[in-house]
């Protein structure tokens, strides 16, 4: 069952069409990872999903009912640009947001305690906003989003302004609650970080939905049909062809072949002339990759089932 799912969505601003009749369906309990360059229009669709703004036309399942006012209580959103009121204490402004959210007092404050000790920044309760560093801010922010157990995460640029220490912590968080059941999309131009952590995804270029599915199935269905071969000893000369070698260094090779077959048959050969394979993979194309040749091709959406 889909936790999300958009059906011909468009979003109009005076002249320029921010949501162009984009579809997608977004599994429950998945990391869901929402890409395209600055402008792409993912920032648009988040306000759709969160109730913010309005859609122009189509149609919204939000975990099987038609999208409703009551449904961004389940949503937990934490913005690109962060916002965080800098005169109010971190305590009582993690409980006026969680109440905003529906939880009662008592509820909220427990919560917030275990998220606190969790990041090991009790001391910060009485402190005021603005005495924060970014880095902390963000790890509030965090646990505003969080706190009030939603069904569906949305983090827009999550690991924007953090160290690399914070962001692992951050990342860790986002694994345990994905965990836990809460389905996490996961909004960013950074598309190396897809790959490391989610399971599906869409990519939205000028508007458009240009591309969606499984991570692995997408890379799947793009490669190139390449192999990077480590050896030790020496490969004769003439033993491959000069259109199957596409690069080649002492102890590593790089070939490519119309099929896995194919490369079993250049493998074996080469272990028959003495050489010693040490390691052996296929070379799959990265999703910046992927996404770069997609929109310079097609403007066509690309479904992979």
């Amino acid at each position: 069952m889909s936790i999300l799912s958009l059906r011909d969505v468009n979003k109009a601003y005076t002249n320029h069409k921010a949501v162009d009749n984009v579809s997608f369906e977004m599994p429950k309990g998945c990391i869901f990872g929402m890409l395209g360059p600055n402008g792409a229009g993912k920032t648009s669709l988040i306000r759709i999903i969160t109730c913010i703004t309005r859609a122009d036309s189509g149609t919204i399942y939000f975990d099987g009912e038609i999208l409703n006012e009551r449904h961004p209580e389940m949503i937990g959103y934490m913005p690109e640009e962060r916002g965080l009121y800098k005169k109010m204490k971190v305590g009582e402004h993690l409980i006026y947001l969680a109440v905003l959210k529906g939880m009662p007092v008592q509820t909220a404050k427990k919560e917030i305690a275990v998220w606190m000790e969790k990041f090991d920044i009790d001391s910060w309760y009485n402190k005021k906003i603005e005495e924060l560093s970014k880095g902390m801010q963000q790890k509030i922010q965090f646990i505003s989003t969080v706190v009030h157990k939603p069904k569906l995460l949305i983090l827009d640029e999550p690991f924007s302004g953090l160290d690399p220490i914070n962001a692992n912590l951050i990342k860790d968080e986002i694994s345990n609650l994905n965990n836990e059941g809460i389905s996490v999309i996961f909004s960013t131009h950074r598309m190396e970080q897809v790959e490391e952590i989610c399971d599906e995804m869409v990519l939205i270029n000028k508007g458009k939905n240009v591309l969606s599915g499984k991570v692995a199935e997408i890379k799947d269905r793009f490669k190139e049909n390449k192999f990077e071969i480590s050896y030790s000893g020496n490969i004769p000369g003439g033993l491959i062809d000069q259109e199957t070698l596409l690069e080649s260094k002492p102890g590593k090779l790089m070939a490519s072949a119309s099929s896995l077959g194919e490369m079993n048959q250049i493998l074996a050969h080469l272990i028959q002339n003495g050489v010693v394979i040490t390691k052996f993979e296929e070379i799959l194309p990265s999703i910046n990759e992927i996404f770069i040749k997609t929109v310079t091709a097609s403007g066509e959406a690309v479904k992979i089932d």
